[in-house]
């Protein structure tokens, strides 16, 4: 019993450290440059004028928006845009377009923070938004083309006219909103970290590791790759992001190592991105079939230019 309480504190307190000393101050200052352009109108203006661009692609001026979020602020960040996308009109075929996009780009609540350990930030971002465009692409012109694709009248952009006015307040909210993403991650870190110490020390990793070391091998990766990737698409790109850090002080994988899995790794298509992302509305929910499919190819693209590239 000793044993298991020791592993839970252990965990706790690497949850803790990670989410307050490592995620915090990121979300702070990305949600702080986020809200000042949404205050000062730069998004609204960047919407406008991109969304005529990306529209071909599927991508209606809220989708738009919703790339900024996940690439500014966290994965569970385009909910609201998703849930006025499902409410506002846009058509089904533009919501799965959307979707599928946002499923294959890289999260800010991961990249951000994980630059501090050595990944390629502009890199991955880069390779990331790329690949999500042909995501949308994809599912508008082939894994969605049987949706309906005539819009309802919907509005483009996300302000809400409401909340602080002041500079002052704009920050002080951003602050409220990273103090809620960061406390709001950890109970999924800490329980995500307590299984990963628990498979350890009965022995489940290393074994696993020893029977996928050739296959690994030839991909030019280490056996410790395996934990964080079950840890991503079991409970996420937060818990992945711990055992990785974990894993990267303690030696076990490299920042070089890591760059080449980011393709792999760092987007919401997981068990808990899925879950969070299609509970912003029924018709949400009902378009996830072909934005899987989109999203998927997308991702498979992105891990083979990462272990290319990097």
């Amino acid at each position: 019993m000793a044993d298991i309480a020791a592993l839970i504190l252990d965990a706790g307190r690497a949850g803790i450290e990670l989410a307050l000393f490592v995620l915090l101050p990121v979300m702070i200052v990305m949600l702080a440059i986020m809200r000042l352009l949404e205050h000062w109108g730069v998004l609204d203006r960047v919407v406008r004028v991109a969304a005529p661009v990306l529209r071909p692609l599927g991508i209606p001026g809220l989708g738009v928006f919703a790339m900024i979020q996940i690439l500014l602020v966290s994965f569970a960040a385009p909910v609201a845009t998703l849930a006025m996308m499902d409410r506002g009109g846009v058509s089904q075929r533009h919501i799965a377009a959307t979707l599928a996009m946002v499923l294959a780009l890289a999260q800010a609540n991961v990249v951000f923070p994980m630059a501090a350990v050595g990944l390629n930030v502009w890199g991955t971002l880069l390779i990331s938004l790329l690949c999500s465009l042909l995501a949308a692409a994809l599912t508008y012109h082939l894994f969605g083309r049987h949706l309906n694709a005539e819009d309802q009248g919907c509005t483009v952009s996300q302000s809400d006219g409401e909340g602080p006015t002041g500079l002052l307040g704009v920050i002080n909210r951003a602050g409220r909103d990273a103090f809620e993403i960061s406390i709001g991650a950890l109970p999924m870190l800490v329980l995500a970290l307590v299984v990963v110490y628990v498979l350890r020390a009965v022995g489940l990793i290393e074994a696993l590791e020893s029977t996928l070391a050739p296959l690994f091998s030839q991909l030019g990766l280490p056996g410790a790759s395996l934990l964080p990737i079950i840890s991503k698409f079991i409970a996420g790109g937060t818990a992945m992001m711990g055992v990785a850090v974990d894993y990267i002080h303690q030696g076990l994988i490299s920042a070089a190592d890591f760059n080449r899995l980011a393709g792999l790794l760092i987007h919401p298509l997981d068990l808990a991105g899925i879950a969070v992302l299609a509970a912003a509305g029924r018709r949400v929910a009902g378009v996830l079939r072909p934005a899987l499919w989109g999203a998927v190819v997308a991702i498979a693209l992105r891990t083979l230019l990462h272990g290319l590239l990097f």
